[in-house]
């Protein structure tokens, strides 16, 4: 297929992925091009000698599309002239003419020989003795010997040269060796054969113009043909949609989204509407519309995505790289590869290019930064050129010594390394909910409300009669969900109660009866009254700035900013919270119709050894152990939390002010502002 979808034109510089040598980049796919002439063409056989389609119970649209459209009676040759047959025919020939000589781009990396040599684009030009350039318009490059051929000889000659038979790579002698050649008469005729036949052919003079005029309207037909299913590809994998379905024959009802695109398209389009209809009169058996074929065009736009995104990365020079690790379905642990660059347009534009995703055997430091830089090595991209590193807070990826960002500083010390803000966010929250058994029971009980109603449809409608804003479960590692599950218990606690309440005397269970009744009583109990008002404030403290951090305008001094203020505002909420809660709690009780008292559990006193300097005193008043032990527990975790977590950007913060503020620098003095250019050339 990728001989199919090459570029017609003369000059091109991108390289054939059919001939380019793997490892040096990524193949080159550029507009759809040559595609082989049908006419006259016999019904293809398949691998076991069987011919397609020759069944006479089925019509032939209902037939499987089998592999039939990937065995070609007539192959264009390949744009890499060692890949040419020795014994090239008059067909391949005047294909290969009118295509023109094939030439590499100019970011190609040439490979080196045994003596460390190479070939070199300059060779391409010849210098006359006045000093002007003359450009060899015959010298082609091998990417599949390394070696250079001449396009002329190698299609008209008929002398055993190398550099028409398996090609020059001597680099050492190639200018002796180009100059020699060019002034040889065999060279010469060859290059008139050369340019008559490219003169016969622009100007539609040659001897079989007639079979050759149908030859080009049989390629431009297929030009259009494929162009149409690339559309379709395009449109099915932007919407990441399913291709095939359980059957692959034309005109069925569950054959997928491809072919019933192609089903809709004939429908308007005379193009397709003619290509199907030889399909079913038989008058074909090409059709590209067979499941190989699909994963051929899915491959072959994927490739040129890569192609583009590398291109892109390299432009842009400096990037930084993003990595999470996660298992999907098959339990296979898999790290996806996020490249951010800055684009220098009309305006600057910062973008993410997702790399994909790769299958991890191990998660530790060591292995995922191998992994990294392996990626990035095959893809072209010079890890020299980093200049951020963007994980979670993972001991695998933030370690200080085996880390993954620790690795990477010590390859690129330029590679800094900056924690996801949202992502340790969820980290401090979830530190402060270990941090207590009563704030870890709280959310037990949270989740066996959400399970009782859910678990029944009669219990839901129960639910549902009573509160608006209905129960929500939690994730466990979204906990802007737990805010929507505590927000929906805190302000509708008296519904929440009645709609228990009412399920203990509507289910049959006996097991559901008692589990209602517990849940009724530990909601309308004081301490599950003050825990939801202290972890609603918490969590509505924490979730602005998660939300705020996860913009994609945030600015790393706006991020510090807002951390700062995060700490301020748990600070004072440290101060007079405990007291507000148990206000706010008392008011709920009177609405209940409860006493406001704590259940009073019985203290263990725990031995303790000799080296201890004193007996801790029991707290025998239960409000007061509630503030100590959960409270400020809750609190000073998570106070801790953000200063230790967000520790990292401060420091980047602090290396990288004056960037973030230019105003810093009116006030500065030439020989400050020297040493602050001087501080960041040497970071």
């Amino acid at each position: 297929m990728l001989k199919y979808v090459q570029g017609g034109s003369q000059g091109q510089d991108e390289p054939s992925s059919s001939s380019a040598i793997p490892g040096h980049q990524p193949p080159a796919i550029v507009d759809p091009a040559t595609i082989p002439s049908q006419e006259e063409q016999e019904p293809s056989t398949t691998s076991s000698g069987t011919v397609p389609y020759t069944s006479t119970t089925e019509s032939p649209v209902t037939e499987r599309l089998s592999e039939s459209d990937t065995v070609e009676t007539c192959v264009p040759p390949s744009t890499d002239p060692a890949l040419w047959p020795a014994h090239i025919v008059d067909a391949d020939r005047v294909e290969i003419v009118r295509r023109g000589p094939f030439n590499v781009s100019s970011d190609f990396n040439f490979p080196k020989g045994p003596d460390g040599r190479a070939f070199h684009t300059s060779l391409k030009f010849k210098i006359l003795p006045n000093g002007e350039k003359v450009h060899r318009s015959w010298l082609v490059y091998s990417p599949q010997n390394n070696a250079v051929f001449c396009f002329a000889c190698k299609l008209f000659s008929v002398k055993d040269i190398k550099l028409s038979t398996e090609g020059f790579s001597d680099w050492s002698n190639i200018n002796i060796r180009l100059r020699g050649h060019e002034c040889s008469q065999d060279h010469i005729q060859c290059m008139l054969k050369w340019r008559e036949l490219d003169t016969r052919l622009k100007k539609s003079m040659a001897i079989d113009q007639q079979e050759l005029t149908l030859l080009e309207a049989e390629r431009k037909k297929w030009r259009e043909i494929l162009k149409r299913l690339l559309s379709i590809t395009l449109s099915l994998a932007s919407r990441n949609l399913s291709f095939r379905g359980s059957s692959d024959r034309l005109y069925e009802p569950d054959n997928g989204n491809f072919l019933k695109e192609v089903e809709l398209m004939a429908t308007y389009d005379l193009v397709m509407a003619n290509h199907l209809a030889n399909i079913k009169d038989e008058g074909s058996h090409t059709h590209y519309l067979s499941p190989e074929t699909q994963n051929e065009l899915i491959q072959i736009i994927s490739s040129e995505t890569f192609r583009a995104i590398v291109k892109q990365i390299q432009l842009a020079k400096y990037f930084s790289i993003i990595l999470d690790c996660t298992p999907d379905v098959s339990h296979t642990e898999q790290m996806s590869v996020i490249v951010r660059i800055v684009c220098f347009q009309a305006q600057p534009d910062i973008k993410e290019y997702f790399l994909g995703y790769i299958n991890v055997e191990q998660t530790t430091g060591l292995n995922l930064s191998n992994v990294v830089l392996d990626k990035l090595k095959e893809l072209g991209i010079p890890f020299e050129n980093c200049r951020g590193q963007a994980y979670d807070n993972g001991a695998n990826m933030k370690g200080k010594k085996q880390g993954v960002q620790a690795r990477l500083l010590q390859l690129n010390p330029r590679a800094l390394f900056v924690p996801c803000g949202a992502h340790t966010m969820n980290l401090v929250i979830a530190d402060a909910a270990k941090s207590s058994p009563d704030a870890t029971g709280y959310f037990g009980y949270l989740q066996k409300l959400f399970n009782f109603f859910s678990s029944a449809t009669q219990r839901w409608a129960i639910l549902t009669k009573h509160v608006k804003l209905t129960l929500k479960s939690w994730s466990d590692v979204r906990w802007e969900s737990r805010l929507q599950s505590v927000t929906a218990v805190r302000s509708q606690t008296k519904e929440v109660r009645d709609a228990l309440l009412e399920a203990r005397e509507a289910v049959s269970d006996a097991v559901a009866k008692v589990e209602a009744q517990v849940l009724a009583e530990e909601v309308a109990s004081f301490r599950f009254l003050i825990c939801s008002i202290v972890w609603c404030e918490l969590l509505t403290i924490t979730n602005q700035v998660n939300k705020l951090l996860q913009s994609s305008s945030m600015q790393l001094d706006v991020a510090v900013r807002l951390i700062d203020t995060a700490k301020s505002n748990l600070s004072k909420y440290r101060q007079s919270g405990f007291d507000e809660a148990v206000s706010a709690a008392k008011e709920l009780c009177e609405a209940l119709n409860i006493e406001p008292q704590l259940k009073e559990k019985r203290l263990r006193s725990t031995k303790r050894q000799f080296a201890y300097e004193a007996v801790d005193e029991p707290l025998h008043d239960a409000l007061k152990k509630l503030e100590v032990t959960f409270f400020n527990c809750v609190v000073d975790s998570a106070l801790m939390s953000l200063q230790e977590r967000f520790e990292t950007m401060n420091q980047v913060k602090e290396k990288y002010g004056v960037l973030l503020d230019f105003s810093k620098v009116n006030g500065m003095s030439k020989e400050d502002l020297k040493n602050t250019a001087l501080k960041y050339r040497r970071h």
